[in-house]
């Protein structure tokens, strides 16, 4: 079979091709198709999140990207191509790119130029943030929208934010190299995971997907409910910087029952197991 794409491709022939669990109704190089095999459980736990970020309406469209560092430096990167919808995103669909890789935007299937720019930078100049979700979510980027752009910690699930945040008001266009690189520059304390993009969105981080994506769920509840607060017109009750940050490490705390969103995210792929859902293939 094999033989027949790599056939059927160099005679410039698209056809629609059924693979055992595979479709490929765009061709791609069969170079790029063989080396998806590469990082399964890295692959099936990010493809998993694309689909929940879906339900859980945190995508818009076609934009938005996530991406997990596969390599001890984190150069080496899987993230989702260009212009598809988080709710078909499998684990073999995943494009494994490498920061140090100039050549990257003229290959076949190429990433998208801004998610390039700016996940590449990030993974480049900040080791730590291993995994990297962002996107413009409604209560999110409402949030982002506003003058005084900080959660602040009014209730439990906001107060794993407090003192974990970056605020960026300095929103210079799409996150092309430059824009991504200015931006990865503010990233550089590994406490503060929560990047606000002032008029654009958020990007969060993570040293996998189950802690990033638990952080950008959690994120979005939070910020719902304080425009929420917000939209009442009275006084809203804040906690103590005490408090706020004894829960934050309470929460960070790898023996808390669901750490860092382990649970979570095994839980999404159960539930999509049982649904016989294709996002593992």
């Amino acid at each position: 079979m094999l033989f027949i794409i790599l056939f059927e491709f160099t005679q410039g022939n698209i056809k629609d091709y059924n693979l055992g669990q595979y479709k490929m109704n765009e061709i791609q190089s069969a170079s790029t198709y063989i080396s998806n095999n590469s990082f399964q459980e890295e692959r099936k736990d990010l493809a998993a999140a694309f689909r929940w970020a879906e339900r859980s309406n945190l995508h818009e469209a076609v934009a938005n990207h996530f991406s997990l560092a596969v390599n001890s430096e984190g150069t080496e990167f899987l993230m989702n191509p260009n212009m598809w919808h988080f709710s078909r995103i499998k684990a073999s669909d995943l494009l494994l790119l490498d920061v140090n890789d100039k050549t990257v935007l003229t290959k076949d299937n190429p990433p998208d130029a801004t998610a390039w720019g700016l996940h590449g930078a990030i993974h480049k100049l900040c080791p730590h943030a291993r995994c990297i979700m962002h996107v413009h979510s409604v209560y999110a980027t409402t949030l982002a929208s506003l003058e005084d752009c900080i959660l602040p910690p009014i209730n439990q699930v906001a107060a794993m934010f407090f003192g974990r945040q970056v605020i960026d008001k300095n929103y210079g266009g799409l996150a092309f190299e430059d824009e991504g690189t200015r931006c990865a520059n503010l990233l550089s304390n590994s406490k503060k995971h929560t990047f606000i993009m002032g008029n654009h969105g958020v990007l969060i981080f993570g040293k996998n997907v189950a802690e990033t994506f638990n952080r950008l769920y959690y994120f979005e509840r939070a910020a719902q409910t304080y425009i929420k607060a917000l939209q009442t017109g009275k006084k809203i009750s804040i906690l103590n910087d005490i408090i706020a940050e004894k829960t934050a490490e309470e929460l960070d705390n790898e023996e808390h029952p669901n750490p860092a969103g382990t649970a979570f995210l095994r839980e999404i792929k159960s539930i999509l197991d049982q649904e016989s859902s294709d996002y593992a293939d």
